[in-house]
């Protein structure tokens, strides 16, 4: 997350930037719990869900059973600190 600087006293904002896309920062407090290990594919993962975001579109993984979609997207929404 990045702190955008602020206009004439408007109060700033924090964003999430990711590759070329920009979101905002969803201040929602979710515990203090583990957060998965990025490997290459939670890396792509991440990077395509962002992607869709900002274009306004959704995303669903794909795969077998038991390879951590499901934890990769809540993962995405704990980074973003968005509920998911």
């Amino acid at each position: 997350a990045e702190i955008a600087a602020g206009q004439q006293g408007l109060p700033q904002k924090c964003v999430v930037k990711q590759t070329n896309t920009t979101g905002p920062y969803g201040y929602e407090y979710q515990g203090n719990n583990g957060r998965l290990v990025v490997t290459p594919m939670t890396d792509r993962c991440y990077m395509t869900l962002t992607t869709a975001m900002y274009l306004k579109r959704g995303g669903a993984p794909a795969g077998p059973a038991g390879t951590g979609k499901t934890e990769s997207v809540k993962d995405l929404g704990k980074g973003m600190a968005m509920y998911v």
